[in-house]
């Protein structure tokens, strides 16, 4: 059987990525026994296994090896930084995470790995790095157009719409000819990675989904026409439900899938249900890409207090939508 290897990204340096990325990898019995590929720095690797008092032995990455099962590398990625700023967004600590992240996604694209796990990074430091994206999604957004952010958790999956926008800016994207053509990508991504397994469930826009034009017209007007139409070219799709109720119809139920209209109609409910162990995937992409659904947290990034968990479930659900033949 071919065994994926998997990338991990160290993720900002100041705020908890390197912490957990460490805390997960050291967590062996509850991960998949593959070979892990670190994308960072030596020097943040090693003051983070000394500040955490964990042994970890981490080889130096070689292409040219034959991959030996389990076992964890390191590739060294050139970037600026030369001492570690805990706390805060900085321009060194985004031009460092901006540097793993674009390293692991090369190699991604190159096949070197087949599913890559990426710690949090922060916005504002990658602004003042002077980068013009505004994070992972943004990045892959632009390089593959049809990604599509998802969230994923033993209770609940939810994918997005759009995302990162105004709220103003979101709502004026919902038309019917978008949504359509939305719903028929996410159904070609979910079938490559498990055929035949999902019904999704679309949120409406407005309260009570409308209550047939009284709150709205949306609902009636633009998005039960494209869930109509792609129920027509066989996609397992209803709604629109009132947006109230449809993440409860999708609980527990691990075959269904909500799609959220906009950024917060969508990440309320699953932070509220997930919020350790959700993760963050992308799907449309050529390899698999995960990570924790957590942000830095600066404000704890001194006192080595945070939670593996959702950095652990990235690398499990990583190596499980990574396909793998005998």
């Amino acid at each position: 059987m071919n065994i994926p290897k998997i990338g991990v990204t160290l993720g900002d340096p100041g705020g908890i990525g390197p912490e957990i990325v460490i805390k997960a990898l050291s967590s062996k019995t509850s991960l998949p026994k593959v070979s892990y590929v670190l994308f960072g720095s030596s020097l943040l690797v090693e003051e983070e296994k000394l500040a955490l008092g964990l042994e970890l032995d981490i080889q130096p990455f070689d292409k040219s090896r034959e991959t030996i099962y389990p076992s964890l590398s390191l590739l060294e990625v050139k970037s600026p930084l030369r001492t570690i700023k805990k706390g805060s967004p900085t321009k060194e600590n985004g031009q460092a995470s901006f540097l793993f992240f674009k390293k692991a996604f090369e190699e991604a694209k190159k096949g070197t790995i087949q599913a890559l796990v990426t710690a949090p990074v922060s916005k504002q430091s990658w602004k003042l790095a002077g980068l013009k994206w505004h994070g992972h999604t943004d990045f892959l957004s632009q390089a593959y157009p049809q990604a599509t952010m998802a969230f994923w958790s033993e209770r609940i999956k939810v994918v997005l719409f759009t995302h990162h926008l105004p709220l103003k800016d979101a709502l004026e994207k919902i038309k019917n000819e978008d949504l359509y053509d939305f719903f028929l990508r996410l159904y070609q991504h979910t079938e490559k990675i498990q055929p035949e397994t999902f019904q999704f469930l679309v949120a409406g826009m407005n309260p009570h989904a409308g209550e047939r034009g009284l709150f709205g017209s949306e609902e009636e007007v633009e998005i039960m026409p494209a869930v109509n139409r792609a129920k027509k070219e066989g996609m397992r799709i209803s709604g629109p439900f009132p947006p109230d109720v449809v993440f409860r119809k999708a609980l527990n139920h691990s075959d269904k899938i909500v799609i959220a209209l906009y950024h917060d109609q969508g990440l309320i409910p699953f932070k509220l249900e997930a919020f350790e162990k959700g993760v963050n995937t992308t799907l449309g992409l050529p390899f698999i890409r995960t990570s924790p659904d957590h942000g830095t947290a600066f404000d704890i990034a001194n006192k080595r207090v945070a939670n593996p968990e959702s950095m652990v479930e990235a690398i499990k659900l990583a190596y499980e939508l990574s396909p793998r033949s005998l």
